[in-house]
């Protein structure tokens, strides 16, 4: 389920989300402390994000998911938002040097097919910050905020998507402590519940923040070639006629003698040659 685009402007122009955003942005100026001369595309509702960045990079987009709708940003310049397929992007390979993903792989129809996009997207080396509700989180839980929406991830679900989509998890934060609430002596201290949860409730946080790089070549899992055991717990079948165990694996039986009576002419021994010796053992 996506959230209008104005629904989404709506819930950033409120306490909460003033409060919410004030949080991620702190957390993404520490991951990407810069992005001097360097392509930055932001996925999903990432343009209240985007706006430190345009200061030093090279060139900064935002592309919103066709369901959500898109509206002019920034509000003053030329626009530099564009509306498309989450799964089709109109970019050329490796465009970009940086991806923020927020508010779109939770929702998104096909998460390997989006992951699939940025990994196209994205120049060697290239990295992707992702923002996604963290499973044990409360925001995960509330459905006043677009953080109810969804499936909420934990690290390890997040970590595997990644990297099956070719993109190797090099950094991982917990971040936003402060509980869903619009009750103002909880939004004034946010600062305290943030150092309070890292420190004390690490696993209540309401957003995890994933950090990837694009991986060009991976090697291909190999299965060791070891000696083969026998599987403990299954019966080993008697061999037939009392043959011991030991026996049983020598090889082929032996074909069984006739069982017809043998006669005189036959029990008579073969003429032996000229000059031939019989010894007997003794």
């Amino acid at each position: 389920m996506h959230l209008d685009v104005g629904e989404l402007n709506a819930f950033y122009g409120t306490p909460l989300g003033r409060t919410a955003r004030g949080v991620i942005a702190g957390e993404l100026s520490q991951m990407w402390p810069t992005a001097r001369a360097e392509r930055v595309l932001g996925l999903g509702h990432a343009t209240p994000y985007l706006p430190p960045f345009m200061a030093e990079a090279e060139r900064v987009c935002a592309i919103m998911p066709a369901v959500e709708g898109i509206t002019r940003w920034p509000s003053d310049g030329p626009n530099q938002a564009a509306l498309a397929y989450e799964d089709h992007l109109p970019l050329p390979d490796n465009s970009f040097d940086k991806v923020l993903l927020i508010h779109l792989l939770e929702v998104t129809r096909d998460p390997h097919a989006l992951l699939r996009e940025v990994w196209r997207v994205l120049m060697p080396q290239g990295q992707l910050i992702v923002f996604v509700p963290y499973r044990s989180g409360a925001w995960a839980r509330t459905d006043g905020t677009p953080f109810g929406l969804g499936r909420p991830f934990s690290r390890k679900q997040l970590a595997a998507l990644l990297s099956d989509a070719g993109l190797e998890p090099c950094a991982e934060r917990r971040l936003l402590y402060v509980p869903p609430s619009r009750r103002r002596f909880i939004l004034g201290s946010t600062r305290a519940w943030e150092e309070f949860g890292r420190a004390v409730l690490p696993r209540f946080a309401g957003l995890v923040a994933m950090e990837a790089k694009k991986v060009m070549v991976r090697g291909i899992p190999v299965k060791p070639r070891g000696l083969r055991f026998a599987v403990p717990g299954l019966a080993v079948p008697k061999p037939v006629g009392g043959v011991s165990a030991s026996r049983a694996f020598e090889g082929p039986a032996k074909m069984p003698r006739h069982s017809h009576r043998v006669s005189a002419a036959e029990r008579t021994p073969l003429a032996r040659p000229k000059g031939s010796k019989t010894t007997r053992a003794r």
